[in-house]
């Protein structure tokens, strides 16, 4: 029924069904007014409709007659939204529109692994720049379609709905998801969205904006792997630029900053070998500046008699081709 709904041909589909219904309409009056056999009722429908002017099977009663006056309003009234649908379909990009609508959710369908982004503010949009520089696949949920204005980069998955309901998540693929970014400007909204997205997907990673210190431990209640609150972030932010600014440029350079030439990414081993057996700069070229156990804890700077096991992460800095080589050498 839902994919009925999304067709771009929807409307065109409701007038046609429209149409056929008047014609069983006409039928059925026919057959019932002036006790016409169903081939005269149709003929006697099907000339009253096209207003073609041929004479009547028989002559009509005043019920009758009444009757075709109803029957012609009506298919008027039909007819009219038939061509104003079809006029605004086809002259004023209607059906273009709809039809990428279309085409761009049936394409959400097919993703597995992307990442969901909840509200498309200041946040949003940072995340969804750094998606687009990475090229993460990522579908974006936001009720106003112009906050895509004015954007340097283009967005191939946007939905314009309520990131609230359940159907919009579905609708976005969250079954198949890897992550969800929840950016909303209201904390309450944040809660009902982790809630919702960790019912709908328990091993979905969930990332989420919070305004005040109350909503920390309520989000991770409901589900969220981590929270984030801006504004402390922002005014850490401000003060390491002052005390520490060309280490704190530094790293957000190595946040931010990723093409074909410089990437940080972290590259799961599926191996057992050290650091040093591994050599990783020697034989790849990238820079490897730390490891995270499968237990959640964190080397940096690791020495070389530091041993990689299975479902370890390392943390290597580098080109595509360079980060290429180094998973062909943990995997």
């Amino acid at each position: 029924m839902n994919s009925f709904r999304n067709s771009p041909f929807f409307k065109i589909y409701i007038s046609l069904g429209a149409f056929f219904c008047i014609v069983v309409i006409g039928m059925a009056g026919f057959m019932g007014i002036e006790d016409y056999t169903p081939i005269e009722s149709l003929y006697m429908t099907v000339i009253t409709l096209s207003t073609v002017g041929f004479t009547e099977v028989k002559p009509l009663s005043d019920a009758g007659r009444v009757f075709t006056i109803f029957l012609i309003t009506v298919n008027l009234a039909v007819a009219t939204y038939f061509i104003a649908q079809l006029s605004s379909y086809v002259f004023e990009g209607e059906f273009s529109r709809t039809y990428k609508l279309f085409k761009m959710k049936n394409s959400i369908k097919e993703l597995k692994g992307h990442i969901i982004i909840c509200g498309f503010g200041r946040n949003g949009r940072e995340a969804a720049g750094i998606f687009h520089n990475s090229r993460h696949n990522y579908v974006v949920i936001e009720k106003k379609e112009s906050r895509r204005d004015d954007l340097p980069f283009e967005i191939d998955y946007y939905l314009e709905d309520d990131a609230t309901r359940d159907e919009t998540l579905i609708e976005a693929g969250i079954e198949h998801a890897a992550a969800l970014i929840s950016t909303l400007p209201d904390d309450a909204d944040n809660v009902f969205v982790v809630l919702t997205a960790r019912e709908l997907n328990p091993n979905l990673k969930i990332i989420s904006r919070a305004s005040n210190d109350s909503s920390v431990k309520k989000l991770k209640t409901a589900g969220a792997n981590n929270v984030i609150m801006p504004d402390k972030i922002g005014g850490a932010h401000m003060a390491t630029l002052i005390t520490s600014p060309d280490v704190k440029e530094f790293v957000d350079l190595l946040a931010t900053q990723h093409n074909e030439h410089f990437s940080v990414e972290e590259i799961e081993s599926a191996i057992t070998i050290s650091l040093e057996e591994l050599n990783c700069w020697k034989q790849t070229g990238a820079t490897l500046l730390g490891l995270k156990t499968s237990e959640g804890e964190f080397h940096l700077n690791p020495i070389s008699k530091t041993v990689v096991r299975p479902g370890n992460r390392v943390i290597v800095m580098g080109s595509k081709e360079q980060l290429k080589k180094v998973q062909e050498l943990l995997s």
